[in-house]
Parts: structure tokens; sequence; C-alpha cells
């Protein structure tokens, strides 16, 4: 019994799928990561409310995690209604969002060349590949996968558009664009990807050579045109992109030029061009966070990056005859634009998920260049066969190894630090983790090498040093406020400094020092809450208990906590105010979301400043 042709694609699609999910498997053993999982999900109580009227209003209105892309909270929303904060449904709805762009992907390249076995070893290629792990691994990066399906959508009715000359399949380009766009903006580039797409395989310069073309479609179409035909696409890209700038500098999440030089932005684009070519025929080394060089890149990696970017593209240009390779080089090149690195965001100088699309490029150069070579070579197609099946599973193995350093926090971090270098990220991230398991020596560590490696903003460094104190490592809080009190000159910030470096002193028992910091750090600042109860644990400790009353009805004011409210009771009872003591304790009652624990917190304030509770 013969197998049609569509019979033959439709078992291939089904290959595609379950060698996908094959590999991919072990995502269902993956948690959450803090690495943005906590700002997309963990701790986003809209869209941990569901898919509900409000939270589709707030989507529309918000530019939370600096982005604007309402189609991905709606997203997660309806992830978080369906499986609550279950990591095992939130991850594998990621993976059958790239099992279906594979699909959508190998539709597409078979239609549009008719070539099926090169189709499918590009979709085979890219769903497979290890770079993609990170777009599918990583829950908060929903928008890419969601965003390529409505990219790789568009691409399909736009091929039917071309094909056809109906004006209902150009109209769903432009809807589907739309939501891709507000999926994440990404795919800003697909207008002109689209352009790229009518020189090869359309072909629509030159329609003749086009055969599958209907009647309606087959009239010559100058290449003014073709760009005429796309102002609607060109419009949602430039209002998308002046969105994604406002959403970013919203979020703080651009890097000024006095962080970033542009001699130094430029420089990290070519060798990160180079560096994804690279990682494409040899994926090994992959990391969540690669460090930004800043201004450290050496002159000849810069040099030879360059040369070679201008070799290749000097022979595509040379052998613009063959279209696919003009095709894929220039995808690859332009598709990266948005993510490149001219306008910086964040600390990375690449990411592994900016090729998500621009990897594509890259397969349809290789692939059909060497289909090319195959068939004016007839003996070599069965070696080429066979090296393709051996790549495409070796492939599958690598991002099989690479799903499981996405297993958890620890294990991500731990993996990053081995393959990258001055990953201050990786050393602040791994000390999180530690601290959540309360691993606090471990955790003290890592945030001492992050550290070392990065000057951290003045809020960070109070974080960390209040952290020491808080799991028993005074010396490291007085040393990070020390340096911290060397470079500001903010009031509150110096404040905040010197009352945590008294808390360390009064852990330490040097009162007198403990005292002196505390004083200063209220000349600076009368209303910061940690010098308040320091001074007032002194007062008490010195049985000055009115003084002490004073002090911490001041920081219950400022900051009206649980553990400062048990203070204050300490400090009306020694006062001989045993009433306004149990109406203190009592309204700890109501607010504290764990007395005991609060309690025994009091207790070890009071032990710091050598006193037992009452």
């Amino acid at each position: 019994m013969s197998v049609s042709s569509d019979q033959r694609v439709v078992m291939l699609c089904l290959v595609l799928v379950a060698a996908t999910l094959a590999f991919y498997n072990p995502i269902v053993h993956n948690q959450f990561t803090d690495f943005d999982d906590s700002v997309y999900i963990l701790k986003n109580s809209p869209v941990q409310n569901g898919l509900t009227w409000d939270t589709v209003k707030w989507s529309f209105t918000t530019f939370h995690a600096g982005y604007w892309h309402p189609v991905t909270w709606w997203s997660h929303a309806l992830d978080c209604q369906i499986f609550r904060l279950n990591p095992v449904g939130h991850h594998y709805v990621n993976l059958l969002l790239h099992t279906v762009n594979a699909v959508l992907l190998f539709l597409l390249m078979w239609r549009a060349t008719q070539s099926t076995w090169c189709s499918l070893l590009a979709a085979s290629l890219f769903a497979l590949h290890p770079l993609s792990v990170e777009s599918v691994a990583w829950a908060a990066e929903r928008k890419n996968v969601l965003s390529m399906l409505f990219f790789l959508l568009a691409m399909n009715a736009y091929d039917r558009y071309a094909r056809s000359g109906r004006r209902s399949f150009y109209w769903w380009v432009n809807a589907l664009f739309a939501l891709g766009l507000m999926a994440k903006p990404q795919i800003v580039t697909l207008p002109f990807v689209l352009l790229l797409w009518d020189y090869w395989p359309l072909r629509r310069l030159d329609p003749a050579r086009n055969a599958s073309a209907s009647p309606a479609a087959a009239a010559p179409r100058p290449f003014s045109y073709l760009v005429w035909e796309k102002t609607p696409l060109f419009i949602l890209a430039a209002a998308a992109s002046v969105i994604a700038v406002v959403a970013q500098r919203v979020g703080n999440a651009v890097r000024t030029a006095a962080e970033v030089s542009i001699a130094a932005r430029l420089q990290n684009v070519v060798v990160s061009y180079v560096r994804y070519i690279g990682k494409t025929f040899w994926p090994t080394d992959l990391a969540p966070m690669y460090p930004h060089p800043g201004n450290s890149l050496p002159v000849w990696q810069v040099a030879g990056s360059a040369l070679l970017l201008v070799l290749l593209s000097g022979l595509v240009l040379y052998w613009r005859e063959r279209r696919y390779l003009f095709v894929g080089w220039f995808w690859f090149l332009g598709t990266l634009v948005p993510m490149i690195g001219l306008v910086t965001v964040g600390e990375q100088a690449m990411a592994d998920r900016f090729t998500y699309i621009p990897l594509i490029g890259l397969l349809i150069a290789v692939i059909w260049t060497l289909e090319a070579v195959a068939s004016a070579r007839p003996v070599l197609k069965p070696w080429f066969a066979g090296a393709a099946v051996l790549v495409v599973i070796i492939m599958g193995c690598l991002t099989h190894r690479q799903l499981g350093y996405w297993h958890d926090d620890e294990t991500l971090w731990r993996y990053t630090l081995t393959v990258t270098e001055r990953n201050y990220m990786a050393h602040d991230n791994l000390a999180i983790a530690l601290a959540k398991q309360e691993r606090s020596d471990e955790a003290v560590e890592q945030f001492q090498a992050a550290n070392g490696l990065h000057q951290y903003p003045p809020v960070q460094v109070l974080a960390l040093a209040l952290y020491d104190l808080r799991v028993g490592h005074p010396q490291e809080t007085i040393k990070n406020c020390d340096s911290l009190l060397r470079r500001t000159t903010d009031p509150k910030v110096q404040a905040a400094a010197w009352s945590e470096s008294g808390q360390a002193y009064l852990q330490l028992h040097r009162y007198d020092e403990a005292a002196e910091h505390y004083q200063t750090a209220l000349k600076l600042n009368p209303d910061d809450a940690m010098g308040l109860i320091g001074s007032g644990v002194l007062a008490l400790r010195q049985e000055r208990a009115d003084t002490a009353v004073t002090q911490l009805m001041r920081a219950v004011k400022v900051d009206p906590s649980d553990l400062n409210m048990l203070l204050l009771a300490q400090a009306l009872r020694r006062a001989g105010r045993p009433a306004d003591a149990d109406s203190a304790f009592a309204q700890v009652q109501k607010i504290s979301p764990d007395p005991a624990q609060a309690q025994s917190a009091a207790a070890q304030e009071l032990a710091f400043a050598g006193l037992k509770p009452l």
C-alpha cells in the first residue's frame, strides 16, 4: 500500500513530536527557579489569581518585569488557574509550545521549499538543539516560546497569502504578528524576515519560477511593492519597539552609556555574533548567564571576530545565487539585532534564549548548502543522511543532559560557576538558594564571592550586611558597612549602615561602640528603625526604662512589626506599666504571622544586651 505525500508528512510530524517529548522528558522533574520565576509566577498575585477580568485589565496596564506583554501574562495566569503552583504543569506547557513550534517550522519549510527531508532536519535540529533548552526549561521564558508560536503562525499565513493572493490571509498575518508582539517583542524583525522569505523560497521577485503560486499571486512583484505591502507590519514593529524601550526604562533594566560604553557594546556585539555561531556548531558550556565583559575584551578577539563576520558575509554575497545561503545568513544576523546588545539590557553579554529564532537562519544556510552538495554528488547522499541522523541524536542527548542542570536553583548555579568565569550573578543566585535552605555559612561565602566581583548598589550591600547579622556573622556586617560608608553620601543609606554596624557590635557585646554607632545613625536619620531599637535595648541594659520606652515607641511608629512591638512590651513592663505592656503583647498576637518565632527573636535581641525577657 503506497503512502501519499500528505500522509508521509503527518507521520513525520508525529515522529518529530515523539522525539521532542522523549528527549525533553526530564523537564517534568524540574522545579521553579528563583531566576525570574518568582517575578512571573511565584510572587505575582495577579497571575496567581488566574485568568480573571482583573488580571486581563492589569496585563494591559503594567510594565511589570520590564515588559509589556499581556498575552504572556494571560498564559501564566491560565497555568496558575489550572495547575496552581505545581511546576510540572507550567514546564510541560512550555514543552508543548516548543513542540508545536517545531511542527509549524517543519510544515512551513516543507510547503515553501518542497524539500521534505531538509525541512524535517531543520525542524528536528531546532527542536533538539541545546541552545533551545533555556527557552523551554525556564518557566519565565514562556514569552519566548509563545511569541515564536505566533511568529511561525504568521509566516505560515503569509505563505498561504503569497501563494493564493487572498487578502484574508494577509490580515491574519497582521493579527498574528500583533499577538506575537504582545507575547514578547523579540519578533519585531518579522517584516524583514518575510522580505527574505519573498526572495527565497517564495521567489516572489521572479514568480515564474514559483510553479505552486496561483494565477492571482503569479504577477511579478517589484521589491518596492513587497516593502509597501508590509507597511502595517512595519508600523506594528515600530510601535512595539517604542513600547519595549519604555518598559525596559521603567523597569530600570537598560544600562546607561556610563555603565557600558558605546565602544564596549559594539565590541561585545561583534564577539557575541561569533560566539553564537560557535555555540550553534559546538553547543558546550551553555549557561543561563554569561557575564558582560565591559571593556575587558582583548583587541585580537574583537578584530578576529569582525574579520570572520566580514569574510562570511562576503562569501554569502559572492554566492548570492544560492539564495538559501543568503536568506539563512541574513536571517541569523538580522533577527539577532534586537537582542545583540546595542541597547544593553541586564547584566548578560549574550543569552542562549536569544538564539531561539536566529538559530533557524543558520540551519537553513547549512542544511540547504549540504543538500546542494549532495545533489551534485549523489554518492554522498547516504553518508550525509547517516551523519544527519547521528547529529540529531547527539543534539537530543546534549539537550537531555542540559535539562538536568535546570532541575533546581542550586544545581543550576553550581553548574554555571563551572562553565563561566567571574560570574557574580551565579554566586549571588547560588547564595540565595543556599540561604533558603538555611545553609547560612555556605550562603555567606557565596555572597562574599559575588561582592568581590561586583560593586553592588548600596541597598543590596545593606541587605547583605543584614543577612550576615541574621545568620551570626557580625564581623562581615561591620566590614560591609564600613565599605559602604566609604562610597556613599546618601544620609539615609549612611544611617542604615551605621545602625547595622551598631547591631553587629551589639552582637559582639561591644556596647560602647554599638551605642556610638546607633547615635550616629539617629543623627543622620532620626527615624532609622534599627537605630531606635538598638538604642532602646541599650537603654534597658542601663536600666533607663523610660528612655527605652520613648525610643521603642518611635521604632514601632516607624516599623510596627511584631518584633518591635514585643521589645516595646518588655520596656513598658520594666518601666512599671504592666497594663500597657499587656496591650502591646495582645497586639502582637493579632499582627504576627508566627508569635512564637517573634518571641524567640525578641529574646535573642535582649540576650545580645545581656538581658532576659520578663
